[in-house]
């Protein structure tokens, strides 16, 4: 009796000790699945939305069988303000940047997309880097929590272009002077709404809501750095030929 019991000891032990190793390898080979899935689905993410090359700038995405961001015309920009008369002929304010046409051309202004990046979702960093910030007193990762504090996407705005006399203009307010009919009519520069789609960190698509008619076009950016002023803005500008397909 005393053999009998000791044998089935034995074999519940060996049974419980099968059961754990097949669990450790169900639990290690569905690990390895996901971590592979998860990979695939990073590359599948990076062909749908390639990374710009250069960061903090708004690029066309442009879908086709292969997806491409296409760098916009960049241009800089400073506000201007012009009374006529001391303001009894009129005032205007806003940016002007020169020629009536931008050399970035889009064929629809149907389903737009454009795409925004950062550069968080491309480590540059590295241990010999982050310890010479530690060295100097600053957390490698204040950086990234700025970014997050002071979102460029919360000062991009989308306007429709004034053409004249050979240069294109946002009007940030327009109006005639006191003897001009409708002078107390302010007009300004038509904006355009975008939603924002966050794809990875520090990445984003910009989907234009709705078509955009024929004519010229930029995202607004204020500019910050040191070499800055007050009313400096960063234009991001491309063209509409066509409005529908």
């Amino acid at each position: 009796m005393l053999v009998g019991g000791l044998v089935k000891t034995k074999r519940k032990v060996q049974i419980q000790i099968t059961n754990k190793i097949l669990f450790m390898k169900t639990a290690l080979l569905i690990t390895i699945i996901f971590f592979n899935a998860a990979s695939l689905w990073a590359q599948s993410d990076l062909v749908k939305y390639p990374e710009p090359e250069f960061s903090n700038e708004v690029y066309y995405l442009k879908k086709d069988t292969t997806r491409s961001a296409i760098r916009l015309e960049k241009e800089s920009a400073q506000m201007e303000a012009k009374l006529k008369f001391g303001g009894l002929g009129g005032m205007e304010n806003g940016y002007t940047i020169n020629d009536t046409k931008s050399n970035v051309r889009i064929g629809s202004g149907n389903n737009l997309s454009f795409v925004f990046s950062t550069g968080a979702s491309v480590k540059v960093t590295s241990p010999s880097s982050d310890s010479l910030m530690n060295a100097n007193g600053m957390d490698p990762n204040m950086q990234n929590m700025m970014s997050g504090i002071n979102n460029p996407l919360d000062n991009i705005i989308l306007y429709k272009l004034e053409g004249e006399k050979g240069k294109r203009k946002i009007l940030l307010q327009k109006s005639g002077g006191a003897f001009i009919p409708n002078s107390k009519k302010i007009k300004t520069s038509e904006k355009y709404t975008f939603s924002i789609k966050k794809i990875r960190e520090g990445y984003a698509e910009l989907v234009i809501d709705k078509m955009l008619p024929v004519g010229e076009y930029a995202f607004s950016m204020m500019t910050l750095g040191m070499g800055a002023t007050g009313g400096d803005m960063t234009l991001f500008a491309f063209g509409i030929d066509k409005a529908g397909f």
